[in-house]
């Protein structure tokens, strides 16, 4: 895959948008320490895309996963927070 479908810009203000809603997670949360490795990992490709520094492929895919999963890390605290409700 080349081209368009590889490019990391398409992933940036979604990466930055999870960044701020993982950092929002109640400390209770057992979710928020899961999210906490994944909110880094994005913080690291955020500055790593502002440098102006090239991802590999390799580095795209780590991208999307850790946004598929940070995803996934929200959707699971916002359950266990309405859960009860």
């Amino acid at each position: 895959m080349a081209g368009a479908a590889r490019d990391p810009s398409r992933y940036i203000d979604s990466a930055a948008l999870l960044v701020n809603r993982l950092e929002r997670l109640s400390a209770d949360s057992y979710w928020a320490h899961q999210a906490s490795g994944v909110r880094g990992s994005l913080l690291r490709f955020l500055e790593r895309y502002e440098g102006e520094v090239p991802l590999t492929d390799q580095e795209i895919q780590l991208l999307e996963r850790s946004l598929a999963l940070g995803y996934c890390l929200l959707n699971l605290a916002a359950r266990e927070r309405y859960a009860g409700k």
